[in-house]
């Protein structure tokens, strides 16, 4: 199946942003990881400029991008929004984000930080895009999709190339999905290992976000009601039709993970690593130390840490 994105474009992303982001690390937990018969590696793209992946689709949108002088907008529950805002501000772009009440203040505060104008308004995510469209429309700003276009996707793609790049290919990789930019662009990176069995791409998502799997349930994306702890980050009503399609051919499951869950692997994360994560960014985690993903005995499970855009008070 010929996928909206290949790893030729992922390639190209990769040489196209590689001089505006930065490789992020793997931490290697090793066998018999935080009390589990298997061993666990960390890609810690919480790291990323920005403070998420999504630096990584925002720079390849916009280097991609011919903006005129009404600049660009976005839609975004935070993260995105922040990722836009610093690609912006480093390229000299004029930038309007639009975001809904559940963001948090301190992902609101980090995207007038990188420079650009901020309006809130709307209950959730898809409220904020269809104001951001209206204001596209009325202005000819361009419109750079958190999820659902090739070029956020072949951008979120690199994080799986550089994984691969660092010679620790696992033989699972769970990955929180939200509007699905983020497991669309690597596992299109990983399509072919997938196929052949020699990597697991694993979904996941909260209990009360659950579009992607929804999506795979019904054979389409359709609308879910969104409630979660990790619904700034988590939650789109809907999954991309083009990061479905990739989910389709290449995500082996989608594993949904409890909001008690993801505080747990936040709080985990915090106090043995020191690590602060957002809800979001934790929910990967949860999804192993729950038990919600079972490792086959001996196994190398690779755990995508995706955001740390939260308010530091909150493991004081």
């Amino acid at each position: 199946m010929t996928l909206p994105v290949s790893r030729n474009d992922i390639a190209a992303a990769y040489a196209r942003i590689k001089d505006h982001v930065r490789h992020t690390p793997l931490m290697h937990l090793g066998p018999n990881a935080l009390g589990l018969d298997c061993s666990v590696t960390f890609k810690l793209e919480f790291l990323q400029h920005a403070g998420s992946f999504k630096t990584r689709g925002a720079f390849n949108s916009l280097l991609s991008m011919a903006p005129n002088s009404a600049g660009i907008t976005a839609a975004s529950g935070g993260n995105h929004g922040a990722s836009v805002a610093f690609a912006a501000r480093k390229l000299g772009i004029k930038a309007k984000i639009f975001v809904p009440e559940i963001s948090s203040p301190i992902k609101i505060a980090t995207i007038r930080l990188h420079g650009a104008d901020v309006v809130v308004g709307g209950a959730r995510y898809d409220d904020a895009q269809k104001v951001c469209n209206a204001y596209a429309a009325e202005t000819g700003a361009m419109i750079v999709h958190p999820f659902d276009a090739p070029g956020t996707l072949a951008g979120q793609g690199t994080a799986a190339l550089e994984w691969d790049a660092d010679g620790a290919t696992p033989d699972s990789v769970l990955i929180a999905c939200g509007g699905g930019g983020l497991i669309g662009g690597m596992a299109a990176w990983w399509q072919d290992k997938a196929q052949n069995g020699e990597i697991k791409v694993v979904g996941v998502e909260p209990e009360g976000s659950r579009c992607l799997y929804a999506a795979l349930e019904s054979s389409g994306p359709v609308a879910v009601d969104v409630q979660s702890i990790a619904a700034d980050a988590l939650g789109a009503r809907t999954v991309g039709q083009l990061p479905y399609m990739i989910a389709k051919a290449a995500v082996d499951h989608v594993a949904l993970v409890s909001d008690e869950a993801i505080i747990a692997a936040q709080d985990l994360m915090w106090r043995d690593f020191r690590i602060a994560s957002e809800a979001g960014g934790a929910a990967a985690l949860a999804a192993l130390l729950s038990g919600a993903y079972k490792p086959k005995k001996g196994e190398h499970v690779g755990v995508l840490l995706c955001g740390a855009n939260v308010d530091p008070a909150r493991f004081a």
